[in-house]
């Protein structure tokens, strides 16, 4: 008669320890991406229609260009965290987000044509340039860190 150990139950499971707050954190960090392009995007949206540019505050550009810093990194944190978990499920639903980013590039031109003399293009269009290029490039990672506890479909992941 063999004898079990009887502290089986007792030993726990390594990554079921370290997989759901590693998930919370990877949302966390999607999350927090999400909210600081938001902000980072409201500077070239207001520089569009800034008309003298000299009488700015200095501290306006300091700004803009210490969110934007903030924003790459987490950009480069996305992609190196991120890289690993993207899967299928993951490259379906960014290619869904790109077919939807594609009709607000087309809005962009539309916009440009009708408003094209009243908005200041030469003050915001790299920044909306260079911050839709992150956008696209890092979506499939910023999928996959948000989905890290639950699915994108809904369903808990195991």
């Amino acid at each position: 008669m063999a004898s079990e150990p009887t502290n089986q139950g007792a030993k726990p499971n390594p990554t079921s320890l370290t997989t759901h707050p590693r998930a919370l954190w990877s949302r966390s960090l999607a999350v927090t991406a999400a909210i600081v392009f938001c902000v980072s995007t409201a500077f070239p949206v207001v520089a569009g229609f800034v008309k003298d540019r000299e009488s700015w505050p200095k501290w306006w550009g300091v700004l803009d260009v210490g969110i934007a810093f903030v924003l790459a990194m987490l950009a480069f944190l996305i992609l190196g965290l991120g890289r690993r978990l993207v899967n299928k499920e993951v490259e379906d639903i960014s290619y869904r987000a790109y077919r939807i980013l594609l009709h607000g590039i087309f809005a962009t031109i539309v916009v440009f044509f009708l408003m094209g003399d009243r908005i200041m293009w030469v003050n915001c269009l790299s920044g909306f340039a260079w911050r839709t290029w992150l956008l696209l490039y890092c979506l499939p990672e910023w999928f996959a860190l948000f989905e890290a506890t639950v699915g994108l479909s809904g369903v808990p992941r195991k």
